[in-house]
């Protein structure tokens, strides 16, 4: 297969994964809180959003609903780290390239979107969060701190290890 091609198939099962993950906790905290109403697949199908019972949720809950997400990609970007050396151990190049972008995806996306991209795509998960007024800017500020230290775990841990085991096309 060529390094195009697995790149890409790798970013796009990235990308769903990310939806699984982060869509997939907000699934779960609405139905724990009896209040999930519908999957909504979003215009042009470049995204889904699960759609919960607002208005009978209180701020605390449309906190958790609204915060889950991040916390289940980063949970499992900090996990994919962990078990980098296990990845790098697999022969098989498709899936290390999918654990790599992954990787990047869950560890960067909230991140990016909390702390700056909320800004200019109508607030979503932000505009729950500050249900509990908390500042907008704090949790910004929060994320952009968890983005930060995530930028330095793939620079000094992520990146070199997986260039590494492409470049020399053998296992870790």
């Amino acid at each position: 297969m060529s390094r195009n091609l697995r790149k890409w198939i790798a970013l796009i099962c990235a990308i769903l994964l990310y939806y699984i993950v982060h869509e997939g906790a907000h699934a779960i905290a609405a139905l724990l809180m009896g209040t999930f109403q519908r999957i909504r697949i979003m215009s042009f199908g470049l995204g889904i959003q699960v759609v919960a019972d607002i208005p009978v949720m209180s701020n605390l809950q449309i906190f958790i609903f609204c915060i889950v997400g991040a916390i289940a990609t980063l949970i499992m970007g900090y996990v994919l780290v962990l078990k980098k050396q296990a990845i790098l151990n697999s022969n098989n190049k498709v899936f290390r390239a999918i654990a790599y972008y992954t990787t990047l995806v869950f560890l960067m996306l909230d991140p990016i979107y909390l702390s700056l991209l909320h800004n200019f795509v109508g607030g979503g998960d932000m505009n729950g969060i500050i249900q509990m007024g908390i500042s907008a800017l704090l949790v910004s500020i929060v994320f952009l701190l968890i983005g930060g230290f995530n930028l330095f775990i793939i620079i000094k841990y992520v990146y070199r290890d997986y260039k590494n085991a492409f470049m020399s096309g053998t296992r870790h």
